[in-house]
């Protein structure tokens, strides 16, 4: 009896302090909550499923523990878990709400899961914000002097890089510098053999190529994409490719370099190999000239050039043709600016930012330096989200975020827990703002992982995604009536596909009943493209290929990607079984990237224009200029906000039957974010 005691009374799970499974229905020879042991057991299969990506059926296991113990919050919060993993977004919020009555007001867990319901739910809501409600506020500072000594001198520009560090052009101390989001230099370059000469702004070329233009050494020095110091364009003067005093610079899609001449009053425009082309902008009948020329970008084949003087944005085409005056409103003394994805500038005006419509006219001021106040000179978006500001006055760089960033903070998701060399615990933590978008650049000094609110031993940083540059994706092959005549494009796309990534996982095919094809060499994979001429069927189903694929990818790289080539348009039978909305959150919520690669003549149905729109993929034409297999190979520059971490756990294990807490927090500048997980060590 006292053995069967021992084995049986575990049906309590026991988190340091706090007994989370009580007993309703006792066995009454022996004493024990049956209920509570049966309970227990479908839970462990449903966390030991979860952390191998089985979602579906972590799910039946959290259910039928759930029907031994209907009121355990915690069987209710993994289902949520679960099911949000599941791209069920709405079925997670209502087990989540459901835990949050059963848990003392003001607990933890409470308030864990309270913060996850208003982060889900906002993000979700159809209702955005408009653009007059948009606000950044000031969440960090990268000082120029620290204890007393200067670290660098006069910043005067920005240039963000996809790991989340910024360069800093230092004009006082005549360097650029590299501080990551921690605010810590991580690399120096101060040019040529005789050094900078009054660096001034910062640009990058597609290869990765910097150009740092210098205003008193009269020219744009070229480095390559680790900062070595290649050669320069450009001399003093005032003849054809030749610069007085040159300050903001800009990039095109297609590199072109544009400078501001400000001593000669004129934009000069080179080759991607740095060949003078010509310039523009000089006093004619049709443009009355520049008095002031600073901040210049280019937007969809638009060149903006602001004037500080007459405190207007003008606009030419590419050829240097005088377009007319874009913004003439709302400027008090524009200076650097930065094209935004969504077709409007960043402008630095004095201590504002600006966001700005080109289009519209519109000016709308978004931050400010507050009572501190300043001179920005340059001010741009970084990886994370946040804006950073090069405040040439105070001599620092500041960093904005979103004042509803600010409150919320950071989504900090404990994604899985890897026991199996107990008491060797691994985390794989995913960082997020409350939009889904990743935070990159952290490092073990962004993280603290706890037992029970006590520091764990030995915590290590274990690596970090964004850092990876391997990519992994699955092929999805429409197999409708409308591609039967398009085979040769078909192999086309899957080979171009291919060769452009790191990894293949799967190819699927997308019929009546999907199905994985064979990829394990090069004739299985020729051959798989073309399908099997009884697959296609006018009742292909997209939803369950969908499904197919994207699992497959859930165990491999962290960066990630489904590729759909197809007709663009999805038959009546694509959303039976899975909803448009649960395919975007489950490739979302799993970090999968969703693209089409467009073969025949037609266009994207919107549907797919959402998915991608919603996994951060786009729509591809296979016979595009550039082809697809640059937009593929971009999947490796991909953010990525997924952590690993590890630590030797110091809790009993019960033989591996007691459940063990553990809780990630993370911080940055001032934000933080935490979460509070659990798992079993393996049975001895």
């Amino acid at each position: 009896m006292k053995k069967i005691l021992v084995l049986l009374l575990i049906g309590h799970f026991i988190s340091p302090g706090m007994a989370l499974f009580g007993q309703n229905s006792q066995d009454a020879s022996i004493g024990v909550d049956r209920n509570a042991v049966f309970a227990r057991e479908e839970f462990r299969r449903g966390i030991l499923a979860y952390n191998r990506f089985g979602f579906n059926e972590a799910i039946l296991s959290f259910e039928k523990a759930l029907s031994y113990k209907p009121t355990e919050p915690l069987i209710l919060e993994w289902l949520g878990r679960s099911y949000y993993r599941s791209g069920l977004e709405e079925t997670a919020l209502r087990q989540w709400q459901e835990a949050i009555k059963l848990y003392p007001a003001a607990s933890s867990q409470f308030l864990l899961l309270t913060s996850y319901l208003e982060t889900i739910r906002n993000r979700r809501s159809l209702f955005f914000i408009t653009e007059d409600q948009v606000r950044y506020v000031e969440s960090g500072r990268y000082p120029a002097k620290q204890n007393g000594q200067f670290l660098y001198r006069q910043p005067s520009s920005v240039l963000p890089q996809p790991d989340g560090s910024i360069w800093v052009v230092a004009y006082g101390s005549n360097e650029i510098l590299r501080i990551d989001v921690n605010g810590i230099i991580k690399q120096r370059l101060r040019g040529p053999l005789n050094g900078f000469d009054r660096p001034y702004d910062i640009a990058q070329a597609s290869d990765g190529r910097l150009f740092v233009s210098e205003y008193r050494g009269g020219r744009v020095s070229v480095l390559d994409g680790r900062g070595n110091w290649k050669s320069s364009i450009g001399s003093k003067g005032r003849g054809p490719g030749q610069f007085i005093g040159p300050q903001n610079i800009c990039i095109d899609a297609e590199d072109y370099l544009y400078v501001v001449d400000f001593g000669s009053l004129r934009i000069s425009k080179f080759s991607p190999e740095g060949t003078f082309l010509f310039s523009f902008g000089t006093k004619g009948p049709d443009f009355p000239g520049f008095r002031a020329p600073t901040g210049i970008a280019v937007i969809d084949a638009i060149v903006y050039v602001a004037d500080q003087v007459n405190r207007v944005i003008y606009s030419f085409d590419k050829n240097g043709n005088y377009l007319g005056i874009a913004v003439q409103e709302g400027l008090n003394a524009p200076e650097g600016m930065r094209p935004l994805r969504d077709g409007k500038l960043l402008v630095a005006d004095g201590s504002r930012i600006l966001m700005v419509s080109p289009e519209t006219g519109n000016v709308q001021p978004i931050g400010s330096l507050g009572n501190a106040g300043g001179r920005i000179l340059t001010a741009d978006v970084d990886k994370n989200g946040s804006i950073a500001a090069a405040n040439f006055q105070a001599e620092e760089v500041t960093i904005l975020n979103r004042t509803e960033d600010m409150a919320s903070g950071l989504f900090v998701q404990i994604e899985r827990v890897i026991a199996d060399k107990f008491p060797l615990v691994t985390l794989e933590v995913q960082v997020q703002d409350r939009h889904r978008r990743p935070i990159v650049g952290l490092d073990a000094r962004n993280f603290l992982i706890t037992e029970g609110g006590k520091p764990v031993f030995e915590q290590t940083f274990g690596g970090a995604a964004y850092l990876s540059s391997s990519a992994a994706i699955s092929l999805i092959l429409e197999r409708s009536p409308a591609t039967v005549p398009l085979l040769t494009e078909l192999r086309t796309a899957v080979k171009d596909s291919v060769s452009a990534t790191d990894r293949l996982v799967s190819l699927v095919s997308a019929g009546d009943i999907p199905v994985k094809e064979r990829i394990d060499s090069s004739v299985a994979l020729e051959q798989s493209a073309r399908g099997n001429p009884g697959s296609y069927s006018p009742r292909w189903r997209f939803d369950l290929a969908v499904r197919l694929a994207a699992t497959d990818l859930l165990p491999v790289e962290k960066k990630r990607a489904l590729i759909f080539v197809g007709s663009g348009q999805l038959g009546q039978k694509a959303f039976d079984s899975y909803g448009l909305s649960e395919l975007a959150s489950y490739m979302a919520n799993n970090g999968i990237y969703f693209y089409v690669v467009l073969i025949g003549n037609g266009t994207a149905d919107k549907e797919l224009q959402y998915l991608c729109d919603q996994t951060g993929g786009q729509v591809l034409r296979l016979y595009q200029n550039q082809g697809i297999g640059a937009s593929i190979r971009k999947i490796r520059q991909s953010p990525s906000g997924s952590y690993t971490l590890q630590y030797q756990s110091q809790l009993p294990t019960d033989f591996g039957r007691a459940f063990l807490p553990v809780e990630a927090e993370v911080y940055l500048l001032e934000r933080s974010g935490r979460d509070a997980l659990g798992y079993f060590a393996p049975l001895q």
